[in-house]
This record gives C-alpha cells, sequence and structure tokens, in this order.
C-alpha cells in the first residue's frame, strides 16, 4: 500500500499515446477496484499500490473542485459525464485525460461501482481547460470551506463558462 505522503509536483507533463485507454473501474465510495496497465503506467503506480485506495490519490492541485463536485453529483446521480482532467502521477508529474465516467448498476438497478475510460485529450482544449480551470481555482481559493469552495466555483462555471442553459459537457463538447 502506498502511504500517506506529501507530494512535490515537478512540473513535468506526461502524455498518452493516441491510442491508449487509461481504465479504473471503483466501487460506491471511489475506492478503486481495477486499474489497467495504461492506468498503471501513466500514473506510475503497481497494482497493489491502488487497489482499494481512494481515486483522489491522483488528484492534481489545479483540478478545481468544482469540476470534481459535478463529476460525483452526476454520476451518483446515475448519470454519464465527459471532463477533461488533470492528475498528478505518483512522482508528481501531470498528465491530461478526456475521461468518460459512468455509474455501474446490479441487477436491482442500484449503482454498485463506477467505470472510466480516459483517452488522450486534443491538446488545443487542454490550453482552453487551463485557463477555465485557473479562473475556477481562483475563485475557489476566496473560501476556507471546502463545500463553500466547490459550490462557487460551480456558481461561476455555470454563470462564466456554460451560459443560459447549457450544460458542463456542452462547454467539453464545444472545444
Amino acid at each position: 500500500m502506498v502511504q500517506p505522503q506529501t507530494f512535490v509536483l515537478t512540473g513535468k507533463e506526461r502524455f498518452l499515446a493516441s491510442d491508449a485507454i487509461v481504465v479504473s473501474k471503483t466501487d460506491p465510495g471511489g475506492r478503486i477496484t481495477y486499474a489497467n496497465r495504461t492506468f498503471l503506467d501513466i500514473a506510475g503506480y503497481r497494482e497493489n499500490d491502488v487497489l482499494g485506495r481512494p481515486h483522489n490519490i491522483l488528484r492534481h492541485p489545479d483540478m478545481p473542485r468544482a469540476v470534481f463536485k459535478l463529476l460525483w453529483d452526476t454520476i451518483q446521480d446515475g448519470s454519464e459525464i465527459f471532463a477533461y482532467v488533470i492528475n498528478r502521477a505518483k512522482n508528481g508529474d501531470h498528465y491530461w485525460v478526456f475521461a468518460h465516467v459512468t455509474p455501474t448498476f446490479g441487477a436491482d438497478n442500484t449503482i454498485i461501482g463506477f467505470h472510466s475510460s480516459r483517452r488522450a485529450p486534443i491538446r488545443k482544449a487542454v490550453q482552453t481547460v487551463t485557463e477555465v480551470y485557473r479562473e475556477l481555482k481562483q475563485e475557489e481559493s476566496k473560501f476556507g470551506n471546502p463545500k463553500d469552495a466547490a459550490a462557487a466555483g460551480l456558481d461561476m462555471l455555470n454563470r462564466k463558462f456554460i451560459g443560459a442553459g447549457g450544460t458542463y459537457e456542452d462547454l467539453v463538447f464545444s472545444l
């Protein structure tokens, strides 16, 4: 098991091959139950380092709380979501992915876990998303409470970047 530690960011970006697919599955609480070889390679972990661990071991500090709140709210509601995500590798490198996250349903139609497939993102979209996420993080930094920060970031996302009647996915697919 990976022991809790302070991560140092290297500033070095890792890149997925255009045909690579990063796959992971989690239980309903977000603990990893499966990670494919591509996941392990890009993130720099061994399988026994990640199984049973919260998926947020990959969370990069540049990722806005608002986007994760939107992601979790969406999949826990039983819907799928597409999102641009910056992750942190074990050694502090970072990598961008275009993620598709879906709930997994049991025979009784209850959510028994989540499945995420990630691909290499469109580089031009990463440039745009980086700026959007920077502004969201700046807004979130005004709040000491993580829930308040996520709510403020989500409000800004809806107000400034999505517009009336739009969705986060509309923004994502417009890039």
